[in-house]
C-alpha cells in the first residue's frame, strides 16, 4: 500500500504469434490475434479489503495562516480594534490564482473600513482555496507593510519540492521512480497530484510497495520527499495445460512461459513461450522498454512455429507447415489516471507461413503438381505454399476501473501494405486488405465471489482475408460448444455472458470453488457470402487458489449443428484449462 506520513513538517496486444495450423479443406492459418489479451479482467479489491489510502489533507498538516486575531478584553469589556481604510487588493506570489479568483472575497472588505481581524481572514480564505485545490504546502498571509492609497498587499508563499530522496530499491534504477514523480514535482508542488502519482507507482508491477514522507525543507515552504520502496519479485515462471488448439495438429498444448518484468533495473520485460502439442511447437520472444516517463513504450516481438496435421482423417495427406512473425510497436497513454487509461498503439507486423507436403502425401497421387496442391490447401499461397502478410495496426484501448466494476474497450484497424514481399495475387486473398477489429469487455461484482462477465467483439473487412487475419468463431476462448477455430471467416460477431457463483470457499488456503452459467452466440461471414451462426450454452467450473493456481473445465452444448464431428473433448464440448505459477 501507499502510505504518507509526516514529520518535521508532514505517498499489450499485440499479435501473438503464428501458428500456420492446416484447417482442411477450406482454411490454412492461424486464426487473427486477440486484441484484448484472454486473461480475464480483474477487479480491484473491494472495498472493505482494499488498504484505505490517506486523503491528502491528512498528508500535511494544513500552512497555519496567520492565527486570526481575537479581540483584546479588559476585564470584561472588549477593547475595540483599529479600523484603517481599505480601497483594494494587490495579490502578489501566486502563479496559480489571479486577483481576479479572489473577487467576491476582495469586494466583501474593500471601500470601507475594516480591522486587521478582517484582513487575516482574507489571507486565511486564500490559503484555504489554495488547500482545496490540492496546494497543501502553500500559504497566504499579510507581509509588514505601509498601507499606500488604500492599497493592502497579500503575500503568497507558494510549496516547492526541495529534493526526492529514493530507498530501497536493490534492482530497479532510482531513475525510474524519480522521473515519474518529477512530473508532478514542479512549484508550485500540488499534494493531490503527488498522490496521484505515487498511487500509480503502487500500480507499476516492478513495485511491491511504497511509502512517502513529506518533511519541512530547509527554505520556507519548501519540502523534502523520502521514498521508501520495496521491489516486487521481477522472475515469473508459468505453466499452462489446455485443450484450445485446433484438434488438426493436436488439440492438447502444454507451454511453459518464463519472464522478467525488470530485466536491467529500467522497468523493462522479456519474456520467453513454448508451446507444443502432438503435431506442433512454437517459440515466442518478446521484449519492451519504457522510452519515457510517460509510460511510452517500445516492444520487439518475434516467435518461430512448425506443425503437421496428424487428424485421422488428414494423415496421409502428410501436410506441413513452418512460419514465423516479427513485430514492432510504440504505445503511448494519451490519458493516465488512477481509474481509467486511454492507450495507442502503432505497430508494423510481418508473418510468414510456409506450406509443404510430405514425400508419401496422398495428394501427389491425385495427377496434380505439388505447386498446384499448395494454393488450393491454402488460399493467397504462392506454387511454393508461402503466404506473406505485412501490416500497419493502429489500436486504441480504454479501460476504466471501480470498485465494483471493470471495462476495457480495443478498437484495432489493420492495413495490409506490400513491404518485405508480401503476397499479392489477383484472383485470392493477398496482403492487400483493410480491416476492423473491436472488443469489449464488463465485469461486475454483485457480492463477494459473485461475478458478471459479458463480452463481445466484432471484426469487418474490405475484402476477402487471408486465414492468419481471419475472425475465429469455436474454443473455450471464444465459442464453447464447438470445436477450436469452428469458423474462419472475414467478418464476424461475437457475444458471451458468463455468470460466476461462488459455492465453496477455503480460507485456509486462499481456495475457492465456482459454478459458471454461459451462453454464447457468434456470426462470420466471408466477403460477399452469407453468414453462418453458432450458439453455444452450457456450465464450468472454476477452481482458485491464491494468485499461482487456476484450474477451469466447461462443457458446452451446441444449439446449432456445424459440419464437424469426431470423438475429442473439444467435438464433445468439453474444454480444460490449467494455469500455475511456481514462483
Amino acid at each position: 500500500m501507499v502510505g504518507c506520513g509526516f514529520s518535521a513538517a508532514w505517498a499489450q496486444a499485440a499479435p501473438p504469434p503464428v501458428n500456420p495450423d492446416i484447417y482442411i479443406p477450406t482454411n490454412s492459418g492461424d486464426p487473427p490475434p486477440e486484441l484484448i489479451p484472454p486473461e480475464e479482467l480483474s477487479l480491484p479489491e473491494s472495498p472493505a479489503e482494499s488498504p484505505a489510502l490517506p486523503a491528502p489533507e491528512l498528508l500535511v498538516p494544513a500552512p497555519s495562516p496567520l492565527d486570526r486575531v481575537v479581540p483584546a478584553r479588559r476585564g470584561g469589556t472588549v477593547i475595540p480594534e483599529p479600523t484603517f481604510y481599505v480601497e483594494s487588493f494587490q495579490l502578489i506570489g501566486s502563479t496559480v490564482f489571479t486577483d481576479a479568483d479572489f473577487a467576491a472575497v476582495f469586494a466583501e472588505y474593500r471601500d470601507r473600513e475594516i480591522t486587521f481581524s478582517q484582513l487575516s481572514n482574507i489571507a486565511a480564505a486564500i490559503t484555504q482555496r489554495y488547500i482545496d485545490q490540492g496546494y497543501l504546502t502553500s500559504n497566504a498571509f499579510i507581509p509588514p507593510q505601509t498601507v499606500e492609497a488604500g492599497t493592502v498587499t497579500i503575500q503568497v508563499t507558494e510549496g516547492t519540492l526541495e529534493d526526492i530522496v529514493i530507498t530501497g530499491t536493490t534492482h530497479l534504477e532510482p531513475a525510474y521512480i524519480l522521473s515519474r514523480l518529477r512530473l508532478v514535482a514542479s512549484p508550485p508542488l500540488n499534494v493531490k497530484a503527488l498522490l496521484a502519482a505515487l498511487q500509480k507507482l503502487q500500480r507499476d508491477p516492478v513495485i511491491e510497495t511504497i511509502a512517502a514522507n513529506l518533511q519541512a525543507g530547509t527554505e520556507p515552504g519548501s519540502s523534502l520527499l523520502q521514498v521508501t520502496v520495496t521491489e516486487a519479485d521481477p522472475v515469473e515462471v508459468t505453466v499452462n495445460l489446455d485443450n484450445q488448439r485446433s484438434p488438426n495438429v493436436g488439440s492438447f498444448r502444454r507451454q511453459l512461459a518464463a519472464s522478467d518484468i525488470n530485466l536491467t533495473g529500467l522497468g523493462d520485460r522479456i519474456s520467453l513461450t513454448y508451446a507444443r502439442t502432438d503435431g506442433s511447437g512454437s517459440l515466442d520472444f518478446r521484449y519492451a522498454v519504457p522510452l519515457s516517463p510517460y509510460n511510452t513504450r517500445l516492444q520487439l516481438a518475434a516467435g518461430i512455429s512448425e506443425s503437421h496435421v496428424i487428424a485421422d482423417e488428414f494423415e496421409n495427406f502428410e501436410i506441413n507447415a513452418d512460419g514465423f512473425y516479427t513485430e514492432l510497436e510504440v504505445s503511448q497513454p494519451l490519458l493516465s489516471r488512477l481509474t481509467q487509461e486511454l492507450r495507442l498503439e502503432l505497430a508494423l507486423t510481418h508473418q510468414q507461413s510456409q506450406l509443404s507436403l510430405g514425400d508419401g502425401s496422398s495428394l501427389l497421387g491425385l495427377g496434380l503438381e505439388e505447386s498446384e496442391i499448395l494454393p488450393l490447401l491454402s488460399p493467397g499461397a504462392n506454387a511454393n505454399g508461402t503466404t506473406r502478410v505485412t501490416a500497419l495496426r493502429f489500436a486504441q484501448t480504454w479501460s476504466r476501473r471501480q470498485p465494483n466494476q471493470v471495462m476495457a474497450v480495443r478498437s484495432q484497424f489493420s492495413l495490409g501494405i506490400g513491404l518485405f514481399d508480401a503476397s499479392r495475387s489477383a484472383a485470392a486473398p493477398d496482403s492487400q486488405f483493410l480491416a476492423w477489429r473491436g472488443q469489449a469487455q464488463w465485469v461486475r461484482r454483485l457480492a463477494p465471489d459473485l461475478l458478471v462477465f459479458l463480452r463481445g467483439s466484432a471484426q469487418l473487412a474490405s475484402t476477402d482475408l487471408l486465414a492468419i487475419e481471419q475472425f475465429s468463431l469455436g474454443g473455450q476462448s471464444t465459442l464453447r460448444g464447438y470445436r477450436q477455430d469452428a469458423l474462419l471467416r472475414d467478418n464476424g460477431l461475437l457475444l458471451s455472458a458468463e455468470v460466476r457463483l461462488p459455492i465453496l470457499r477455503i480460507e485456509t488456503i486462499d481456495g475457492r470453488l465456482q459454478v459458471t452459467p454461459f451462453v454464447d452466440l457468434g456470426t462470420a461471414w466471408n466477403y460477399r457470402d452469407r453468414a453462418d451462426t453458432l450458439v453455444g450454452v452450457g456450465l464450468g467450473l472454476l477452481w482458485q487458489q491464491g494468485d499461482n493456481f487456476s484450474a477451469r473445465l466447461d462443457w458446452g452444448l451446441p444449439l446449432i449443428d456445424d459440419d464437424n464431428s469426431g470423438d475429442r473433448l473439444q467435438d464433445n464440448g468439453f474444454y480444460f484449462s490449467v494455469r500455475y505459477t511456481p514462483f
